[in-house]
């Protein structure tokens, strides 16, 4: 046996307040495995209890002395819980969380660690470890300045949220369960099928119309789910935590369903035009309604790419709570990202329904480098570091985007792989971003950034969110996080009114979305709906509409879908930012 012993693999990143020092340190080493020693600083006092997650890149097994095994994933992802004895971790003190890895197994194959979920140590590269310590809590009590940043508002964030939650479950298909708390919604579209029979009910409809479009419906699951893994503190400390997951499970196991075979997923139920034909309650659809999916002869990049993707971050929601759904997310997302990257083509080209409503613009280049590096995030298998790479090359991602959206997930990627990675190149490419919608873009004469006129609110909210996620890694954090916060308070009324459903001064009352507008059953409901210039009588609580133009300009006209319609992809980001506004509330 071979011994090395007090071998210590140093990391540091100077932050802009301390200095701080994390170290992984090699006890013992033999022909099979090894003893080792991660050292945390506490930064921030822990009573709650912790959590230290340790990933590799191939299978081990593992025993750790100090805590207690939670949950493990394929044998390369090890989540451990405090014991009753340690749930507290003194301000200044020195956590050294011990552990044995043997099976074949070398230092090189430890990856990654996290604590409190915040990565600690990563090794991105090679068999160099790079790590950044953060705050155990993920939280800097000062800015750039040194100065304490305040965003205490004048908005319940926690209500916000809620409501957001509750505008979710007004937009579920099929068989609704039996704590449905929307009492004017009931089970809908129950005879949802694939070609060859397979159960599609479920899932949710994209906005005020009954189609299930697979492409927003994933990536506003995608970044339900980031919200979710970032202010898992905001959405606890609100009562949301059980809500926020149920809602991203009532996407996720629809995609399940829809991935029929390992080379075909189906991406849309229901035809656009049909059903825009339509303006009555989902209960009252009698049709059968088509579906169509992609294969290997009708491929869609963007489609499978960016399901894996919600799926990959949907299991890092679930990992703490349900380790064997999450190990399902995890095979679904593998085979979904393998099926885009090996059979490419444009989704839009072989879902030629879907051309008038979610045309695949910016192609499948960004959702192939976004759901690797969610696939990088969920596993720690560094091949998927290796492919954002060459996507990165291939597909000109380090470009400077203008917008984060449904269709261009560029600075998503580059903002999470900055957060992987702590890379110098990705947090330039993150901060490039953020200084553009910051200091550059249009405003309304009221301050609202103007990114696009069609849903103005959804593309502010989005990159708010991001730009929340860059302040959460030391990018510019005061300015930025002023900015989601005058963003996200202009929406919530401090442009004269509110644009959320059911909140608020002024909040809309007609919006552009069928089933609400309907009346109690067993009245009719019919185009007649539409045209009546009363409010919905049902209020569709928590729903974000489409916003003003660029002078701030906003009428609630039920026919005008481009201001008042809602979809589930505003309320996404939307949601995640007000999660990270309150998250920030609950850390001051």
């Amino acid at each position: 046996m071979q011994m090395k012993v007090f071998k210590y693999i140093i990391f540091c990143l100077a932050l802009t307040i301390r200095l701080c020092h994390a170290r992984f340190r090699i006890e013992s080493e033999w022909s099979d495995g090894f003893e080792g020693t991660l050292e945390i600083p506490i930064k921030s006092e822990i009573n709650n209890g912790w959590k230290v997650e340790l990933r590799f890149d191939q299978p081990t097994m593992i025993d750790a002395w100090l805590g207690n095994l939670h949950s493990k994933i394929d044998d390369r992802i090890f989540l451990f819980i405090n014991k009753n004895w340690n749930a507290h971790l003194p301000l200044n003190s020195l956590f050294e969380f011990k552990f044995v890895a043997k099976g074949g197994i070398a230092p090189s194959n430890f990856v990654a660690a996290w604590f409190n979920e915040e990565l600690i140590l990563s090794d991105s590269t090679s068999t160099t470890h790079v790590s950044e310590v953060l705050n155990p809590t993920g939280y800097t009590t000062a800015g750039l300045n040194g100065n304490s940043v305040s965003t205490k508002g004048t908005y319940d964030y926690g209500v916000v949220l809620r409501n957001s939650l509750l505008f979710y479950e007004a937009q579920r298909a099929g068989k609704l369960p039996s704590n449905n708390r929307i009492n004017w919604r009931g089970d809908s579209m129950l005879m949802d099928k694939g070609n060859n029979g397979e159960d599609l009910t479920g899932g949710y409809f994209d906005a005020g119309d009954y189609v299930k479009f697979g492409f927003p419906m994933a990536g506003f699951t995608t970044v339900l789910a980031w919200g979710a893994i970032e202010y898992e503190d905001a959405y606890r400390q609100s009562g949301q935590l059980d809500y926020v997951r149920q809602a991203i499970r009532w996407a996720t196991d629809y995609f399940i369903k829809a991935h029929v075979s390992q080379y075909e997923f189906y991406g849309q139920v229901g035809d656009g035009h049909e059903d825009h034909a339509y303006w009555s309650r989902p209960e009252d659809w009698t049709k059968p309604r088509p579906a169509w999916k992609i294969t290997q002869q009708n491929p869609g990049s963007e489609l499978a790419a960016e399901t894996a993707a919600a799926l990959a971050a949907a299991s890092l929601v679930f990992r703490s709570v349900d380790s064997n759904y999450t190990s399902t997310l995890l095979g679904h997302a593998r085979q979904l990202y393998d099926f885009a990257n090996r059979y490419r083509g444009k989704y839009s080209d072989s879902i030629p329904n879907i051309s008038d409503f979610y045309h695949s613009w910016t192609g499948y280049g960004d959702e192939l480098g976004w759901s690797a590096a969610w696939l990088l995030r969920a596993t720690g298998d560094q091949h998927y570091q290796v492919d954002v790479d060459k996507h990165y090359i291939e597909f000109g991602l380090n470009r400077q985007p203008h917008e984060f959206s449904w269709d261009d997930k560029t600075a998503g990627l580059q903002i999470l792989m900055a957060k992987i990675t702590r890379q110098q190149s990705y947090r330039q490419q993150a901060e490039n971003f953020c200084n553009y919608v910051v200091r550059q873009a249009p405003k309304t004469p009221k301050g609202l950034v103007f990114l696009a006129p069609w849903g103005s609110l959804r593309h502010v909210s989005n990159v708010a969110f991001l730009c929340l996620q860059a302040a959460g890694i030391d990018i510019n954090r005061q300015e930025y996080l002023n900015f989601a916060t005058q963003q996200i308070n202009y929406i919530l009324g401090d442009s004269g009114r509110s644009y959320v459903v059911g909140f608020g001064n002024n909040y809309p009352q007609r919006p552009h979305h069928a089933s609400s507008s309907c009346p109690n059953r067993p009245a009719i409901c019919d185009w007649s709906a539409f045209s009546s210039p009363n409010p919905n009588p049902q209020l569709l609580i928590g729903a974000l509409v489409g916003g003003p133009d660029q002078n701030d300009y906003y009428e609630d006209r039920r026919d005008d879908y481009v201001k008042n319609e809602v979809t589930t992809d505003y309320n996404a980001g939307f949601q995640s930012a007000v999660a990270g506004l309150l998250y920030h509330q609950v850390k001051v």
